[in-house]
């Protein structure tokens, strides 16, 4: 069928698809393809743990299927792989009830005992279903006591005396074990045990029952809390585990961890610190090395748990072949970052070393070990660097530690000197530190030769801290060196740091002289300011009741500085370049070709000029009719967009009912690009702001609250996250034409997809980059591994976790890229030239109007007459910048 051939063709480009696996046994089960169904679950099960459900279906159909061709080894074997999975008791009921109907068979009823007996110490503690489990013991126990009881008025042989006396005592043993254990309606199971016995319970039955059932009042909230929860229930399981490590029983502690597993397999913290307690309190070989292996099963992509698998390895005498099988497997696992690579070679090396014996001159374990840093280095540079664009080990750790190794226990320090050569070489020459290690090396294995030698070098190539280097040398040559040592270390230093001292006081004069320009400019501007705002009121009082193009600027500069039409909102899981395209506000944007802010005292439209619509100039003559509650900014609209207010009545008034519609222009008439919605009630502002990003002919549309920061001075939509978002992930190597239905649809077989954004310019057109967001981590984490190198439409995509960078002062929501000689600032000094009364603090940081300031410090301008800082406000710091 076409649908089989379609899942075939998915299953071998990527056969960790796990929903398309799911779906091939559905259509197959469907069709009643017994043989392709069997082959299909076979694959699966290979690849992946199966859930409960999938197997209880898989294993029902094999019983039927041994009903007309009996084979019931088959489905024994099939068993024992089901309960490696997960701790499920149902799987386990219907084992043991299998195993019943092949009681007949020789040691027919030693085998289902002793898989009830395996029953009951895996599942018996279950506070919920455990109780089934011990249920159907005795119900089989009691079902063998009616074979061996002789029929009434006969009396029993000797041997049959004995054997009813054994049975009696089996069924008298299991409700005295169940009894002792805390399980919901316990009390059914002492009413029954009553009833059942001849002679009453027994003292020491009843106290243990009395225990049991103190101990389950216990457990009952977390056991309700569970049952009103909804799946996956990890903060109740996190609770319950938490209550049962503090009351310290060990059984009742797997179970429970056992339990919280069934249901969020896909979580690596909780499979962390499973294996952490039984790594650390129980210590059972098989128990620890099986969940370490599914630990790693169900969570291949989570490093730390596969460099936890190789120390629990070794630590219980796991053979060579074995760790090394491992290792490599870790190896194709498909980590997120590239630093995981570099944690699991150090730790499979670390293993390596405590292998060889350095006693002896040369061994197998020595070559191994050289062997496999050699390899290491390789794969850092061609398979890591080349997947992510970095080396995952920029100060070479490991290339140091084989330096140590060889120095320390090899007494190789030819080998180590080679070694340091190749890590300097690598951009580490300009720190301190990586030089002073270095020396320290030659220090305790070396001779002085080189640690002069290397000491020298690092004067004359450190950048970072060049005083400290040269003070180690000095004080090298005080306790080893010569006159001569003395004095040649002495001019070395000087002139080097002399060389410094020049280079950093023409970087310090040249930011002085731009602070000077910029105050002068600051200067200037302010003095404009007041000249128009005097030209202003002289107007006004002049031309009482006139309507005045000034006046439509004084309302935009009102809007300007009130509602904060830079835009503050972003997202967090954008790339910092992508965020100043397509994130930034009105003034962050380039503005129009050819556009010149107006002179101060230009204020009045020319003739002709396209005036501003009736209902704005209205408007603006009754500010107290504007309401920012009820309103929206508009924003990266077209520069040449025709009927801007028509356009945008289309887009919004499906939000609710509009009062107002105020697109603004220029004094010269044309449009600015932005505007403000206004509605009739404040219920529609949600509603407009889902259209943000919406496509207005062929631009992506802004679309922001309104709030007044006189009013709320503390308020920021955006807040930065540069922390990893481990629920979204970041989809690069897209081809142009992908939509965000294409996108969604490739992404929903791996979870909820809650939202896809793709990332464009401005100007609309795409990057081929986008970010999906998903339920919960888990799914996303499953996406990355399962999406990460397919094709789309022809492309290779890569896929990883979003984990945005950080930002510099330049890249922060409400900065304006500097233009100018800003843009200069950053040479080869490093020296910020950002104009100095943007740093002076005039107002606690959490009063900053735009957004976080550089080194959280608030902006300032320069000064009014008073001599006291004013704050700037969105306008004036954009003019400001614009006028440079």
């Amino acid at each position: 069928p076409r649908n089989y051939l379609n899942f075939q063709s998915t299953l071998s480009i990527n056969a960790f698809d796990y929903n398309c696996h799911v779906d091939l046994i559905k259509l197959l089960k469907q069709e009643g393809e017994l043989f392709r169904l069997r082959k299909a679950r076979q694959k699966m099960s290979e690849l992946f743990p199966l859930t409960e459900e999938i197997w209880l279906d898989w294993l029902k159909d094999e019983i039927r299927l041994t009903e007309e061709e009996p084979n019931r080894e088959k489905v024994y074997e099939l068993f024992e792989r089901a309960v490696k999975d997960y701790i499920c008791p149902d799987i386990w009921l219907e084992y043991a009830q299998y195993s019943i109907g092949g009681m007949g068979s020789p040691g027919g009823i030693d085998r289902v005992r002793s898989i009830f007996e395996r029953a009951v110490t895996a599942v018996g503690l279950h506070m919920t279903k455990g109780q089934m489990v011990w249920e159907a013991y005795r119900e089989f126990e009691n079902a063998i006591l009616s074979t061996v009881q002789p029929p009434p008025g006969r009396i029993p042989s000797h041997e049959e005396q004995e054997m009813l006396k054994t049975q009696l005592e089996r069924i008298h043993t299991l409700f005295r074990r169940q009894l002792a254990i805390p399980l919901m309606d316990m009390e059914g199971t002492y009413a029954e045990y009553e009833e059942w016995s001849e002679h009453g319970v027994p003292e020491t039955v009843m106290h243990q029952y009395k225990k049991a059932l103190q101990q389950m009042e216990k457990c009952k909230p977390f056991e309700e809390a569970l049952m009103v929860a909804e799946t996956p229930k990890l903060a109740e399981y996190q609770a319950y585990i938490d209550f049962e490590l503090k009351e310290g029983d060990p059984a009742r502690i797997q179970i429970t961890f056992e339990r919280a597993l069934s249901e969020n397999c896909l979580v690596p913290d909780m499979w962390a610190k499973y294996t952490i307690y039984l790594d650390r309190q129980l210590k059972f070989k098989d128990l620890v090395l099986s969940t370490h292996e599914r630990a790693v099963r169900n969570c291949p992509w989570t490093m730390g748990l596969w460099k936890s698998y190789l120390l629990a390895l070794e630590r219980h005498g796991a053979d060579h072949q074995t760790v090394s099988d491992v290792f490599e497997k870790a190896l194709n696992a498909g980590f997120i970052q590239a630093t995981d690579y570099v944690e699991i070679w150090q730790a499979y090396l670390d293993y390596l070393r405590r292998r060889v014996d350095f006693s002896k001159e040369s061994s197998k374990e020595l070559e191994e070990l050289r062997a496999a840093f050699s390899r290491s280095l390789d794969y850092m540079k061609h398979d890591v660097e080349e997947r992510f664009g970095e080396s995952g080990d920029p100060s070479c750790i490991i290339m140091q530690i084989w330096a140590r190794i060889e120095a320390l226990h090899c007494k190789n320090m030819q080998k180590a000197r080679e070694l340091w050569d190749s890590i300097m070489t690598k951009g580490n020459a300009k720190y301190a530190n990586m030089w002073l290690e270095y020396y320290n090396l030659e220090r305790s294995y070396g001779d002085s030769i080189h640690c002069r030698k290397a000491l020298h070098r690092a004067v004359q190539c450190t950048s970072d801290y060049p005083e400290h280097v040269c003070d180690v040398l000095l004080s090298f040559e005080r306790v080893e060196g010569s006159l001569e040592d003395w004095d040649f270390a002495v001019q070395k230093t000087e002139t080097r740091l002399n060389r410094i001292n020049e280079q950093r006081a023409k970087a310090a004069e040249k930011e002085a002289n731009l602070a000077r320009q910029e105050d002068e400019r600051a200067e200037q501007r302010r003095k404009a300011k007041v000249e128009k705002k005097a030209q202003k009121k002289v107007q006004k009082g002049t031309r009482a009741g006139e309507k005045r193009k000034a006046e439509q600027d004084d309302y935009q500069d009102e809007w300007n500085e009130d509602a904060g039409p830079k835009r503050h909102r972003g997202n967090a899981d954008q790339p910092t370049d992508e965020y100043m395209e397509t994130e930034t506000g009105p003034f962050g944007k380039a503005t129009p070709p050819g556009y010149k802010p107006a002179p101060p005292a230009t204020k009045k439209a020319p003739q002709g000029a396209a005036a501003a619509p009736p209902a704005h100039r209205q408007n603006e003559d009754n500010p107290e009719l504007r309401n920012d509650n009820s309103s929206v900014f508009v924003s990266n609209l077209a520069y040449t967009l025709e009927e801007p207010e028509a356009k945008l009545r289309t887009l919004f008034e499906t939000c609710g009912p509009i009062k107002q519609i105020r697109p603004i222009f220029t004094g010269k008439g044309s449009f600015r690009g932005y505007g403000y919605v206004q509605f009739e009630s404040p219920v529609s502002v949600p509603e407009a702001l889902k259209l943000d990003r919406r496509d207005v002919e062929g631009r992506p549309v802004f679309v922001s609250p309104c709030v007044d920061k006189n009013k709320n001075p503390d308020f920021k939509v955006f807040k930065y996250n540069t922390m990893m978002e481990k629920h979204k992930i970041f989809i690069s190597g897209l081809p142009f034409s992908c939509t965000k239905e294409q996108l969604a649809e490739i992404c929903k077989n791996h979870g909820t997809v809650k939202e896809v954004r793709l990332v464009t310019y401005r100007s609309g057109k795409p990057k081929g980059l986008a970010y999906v967001e998903f339920a919960d981590e888990t799914q996303a984490s499953q996406a990355v591994l399962k999406l990460d190198g397919i094709e789309v439409e022809g492309n290779k995509i890569s896929v990883a976790i979003s984990n945005p960078p950080r930002r510099n002062a330049t890249d922060k929501p409400g900065s304006s890229r500097p233009t100018g000689d800003a843009m200069r600032g950053k040479g080869r000094t490093q020296l910020s030239m950002l104009p100095r009364s943007l740093h002076r603090q005039s107002a606690p940081a959490g009063k900053v109007e735009n957004g976080s300031a550089a080194d959280g410090e608030p902006a300032s301008a320069a000064g009014n007459a008073a001599g006291e800082p004013k704050q700037l406000s969105n306008s004036d710091f954009a003019k400001m910048l614009l006028n440079m």
